[in-house]
């Protein structure tokens, strides 16, 4: 090869790296995604939402990279935003006391849900033959809150009752096995007892509760996010989570197949709680939550718990649910 050849080889080849670094210059920059660790309880109202965003990819949409973390119940996924260990989680009615305590903060509303029952062994019929029996919930749940609205609407209290606290896998075994009488537990946990005591009896519901109790379900995050430095990451979750609500309110159906194949549950148990439920759009839960509709699902939870001694006072919901931010995020 010749002296000439080679310098003219040199000359193209740094004439291609000078194109190479103006067109990375001219390029846009590609958003980094953001990390967001987020928390699910295996149920189809907790989980569904997490197995849209999963089947529809709504993750990278949103310029999220997902940790997804599943827990048993709610106060669980709380203490994991308090050590830093989970950034986003769900919980069910029944832990909105933490929030309410500052514990923290409600970033969107799921639904209100119907689909909690305190239930009993065949031989027992009524809320007041629980009287000296033992009845178990998962401590701080939804079941757990039913349970004490069911005995107070029988003139009673939890010191009637021998209540223990146990996780709800273990409810299930200990239903089905005759250890406990009765039980403040929820679909689709409820449909898996039946199946092994079918004669079972449904003492109390949710609706059981209405009009002066409503049970909604929320999406929860730690409070360090409340902050300026989080927003475009609250924001990302925000909208997903919208998006996510209104794939499932189209097909509620589809949304039931993806959260049976994500958790590996059956399906006809998820269908049964999945009608257990009211529904709402993003664009009516944005509505709610600005006319006071949602405060007062908020405010009527927090009065029932200080009549139970979990909280000391009501509490305005504009210190933990961030309504306004929800209804304004597009």
């Amino acid at each position: 090869m010749t002296k000439t050849n080679n310098i003219g080889r040199r000359t193209l080849l740094k004439s291609a790296a000078a194109a190479v670094a103006i067109g990375a210059l001219a390029a846009p920059a590609v958003a980094q995604a953001i990390r967001v660790r987020v928390g699910y309880i295996g149920d189809f109202h907790g989980a569904s939402l997490t197995a849209v965003a999963n089947n529809l990819d709504l993750w990278k949409k949103y310029g999220l990279t997902p940790d997804i973390k599943g827990f048993t119940n709610g106060p669980i996924q709380i203490q994991a935003l308090g050590t830093g260990d989970l950034d986003f989680g769900y919980i069910g009615p029944g832990a909105l006391w933490l929030p309410i305590t500052g514990r923290a903060k409600l970033v969107a509303m799921n639904v209100v849900g119907f689909s909690d029952r305190v239930i009993a062994q065949p031989a027992i019929k009524r809320i007041q033959d629980l009287r000296g029996k033992t009845v178990a919930v998962p401590e701080g749940t939804s079941g757990d809150m039913l349970l004490r609205l069911a005995l107070q609407s029988a003139g009673m209290t939890v010191d009637d009752v021998k209540r223990v606290s146990m996780d709800p896998a273990t409810i299930v075994t200990a239903f089905a096995s005759g250890q406990v009488e009765g039980a403040g537990i929820w679909y689709p946990h409820v449909a898996t007892i039946k199946t092994r005591v079918p004669a079972l009896n449904e003492l109390f519901t949710n609706k059981d509760a209405l009009p002066k109790n409503s049970f909604p379900s929320s999406f929860i995050m730690r409070n360090e996010l409340d902050a300026p430095a989080s927003n475009g990451l609250v924001d990302a979750m925000i909208r997903l989570l919208k998006d996510a609500n209104d794939q499932r309110h189209q097909n509620v159906a589809r949304a039931v197949d993806w959260t049976a194949a994500m958790l590996g549950a059956p399906k006809a148990n998820l269908q049964a709680e999945a009608e257990f439920a009211q529904y709402y759009t993003s664009a009516e839960l944005s509505k709610l939550s600005e006319d006071g509709t949602v405060n007062s699902w908020l405010t009527g939870m927090n009065e029932m718990f200080k009549t139970f001694g979990r909280v000391p006072e009501v509490v305005d919901p504009k210190n933990y649910y961030l309504g306004a931010r929800y209804a304004s995020v597009k």
